[in-house]
């Protein structure tokens, strides 16, 4: 068991890749990584808490950051 599977709140610091390029955040037990891009439909791309955030799959936030829309 992780840190992140068992805590009761969002938590400031729980991106999916610390560091890194995703701003995705942290699939746990109780968020898991079962919902589709809202762009591309890709299966299993983001958590509840992505989605709550009006994010997207790191490949389309890649594309359109580099104007490839």
């Amino acid at each position: 068991m992780s840190y992140y599977d068992d805590r009761p709140d969002w938590g400031d610091c729980d991106f999916a890749d610390p560091g890194g390029r995703s701003a995705l955040r942290a699939a746990t037990k109780r968020d898991p990584r079962n919902l589709p891009c809202p762009n591309c439909r890709a299966p299993n791309r983001l958590t509840r808490r992505d989605r709550s955030l009006g994010y997207q799959c790191d490949s389309c936030a890649d594309r359109a950051e580099r104007g490839g829309w």
